[in-house]
């Protein structure tokens, strides 16, 4: 589904009011959205979370931050997982945490995959991130959950010179999380490391 300019703007928008936890503001927003798209499940995930951020605001953030990660890998899984995780565990912080948890390690057994804590441990082990990234770039992915890990992967892949992987992680968030300025300054980290690499050369 292509979405219009005028619609990527309602959405940005809505998505913006939900970090800054303008949660009513935000599911207007998503509302309309529902009603020029009545069948995209995204949007109607995006309403169910401000409802609950209404009442429950630490669970319904813990599911948005991951829904956001996990849809990019696959959208319908994520749909499905959060909506279970909504009608199984209403209310329930440490049984979303657990579900979480278990989600996590099934995609990694699942994948060909490793989770980012243990890719830190496999960071640990060889000495540095760039040893690490190496063995495992063409063979495995690295499975992430949360958006502060997010941030961290991405951070470390620009300090070790891997440019093209974190603009792919970058651009295939970004289409969620424009607003957020931790995207942006990463953006212009990239920037300038390609600067610096330039004028080396």
């Amino acid at each position: 589904m292509n979405l219009t300019n005028s619609d990527l703007k309602i959405l940005e928008l809505a998505n913006s009011q939900y970090a800054n936890a303008e949660y009513l503001k935000a599911m207007q927003n998503y509302n309309e959205l529902i009603r020029r798209y009545p069948h995209n499940e995204e949007f109607k995930i995006y309403v169910l979370l401000c409802d609950i951020a209404t009442e429950n605001e630490e669970k319904s953030n813990m599911l948005y931050d991951y829904f956001t990660v996990a849809k990019i890998e696959n959208i319908d899984s994520a749909i499905e997982y959060v909506n279970g995780m909504i009608k199984a565990y209403d209310g329930d912080i440490e049984e979303i945490s657990k579900l979480l948890h278990d989600i996590s390690s099934m995609a990694v057994e699942s994948l060909d995959a490793i989770e980012y804590q243990d890719f830190l441990e496999l960071v640990k082990s060889r000495g540095s991130f760039k040893e690490a990234f190496e063995d495992i770039m063409f063979s495995t992915k690295v499975a992430i959950t949360s958006k502060d890990d997010f941030f961290d992967f991405v951070n470390k892949l620009i300090e070790n010179d891997f440019r093209s992987s974190a603009y792919n992680y970058l651009d295939g968030f970004n289409e969620y999380f424009s607003y957020d300025s931790k995207v942006q300054e990463l953006y212009k980290k990239l920037e300038e490391k390609k600067s610096v690499t330039n004028d080396k050369q």
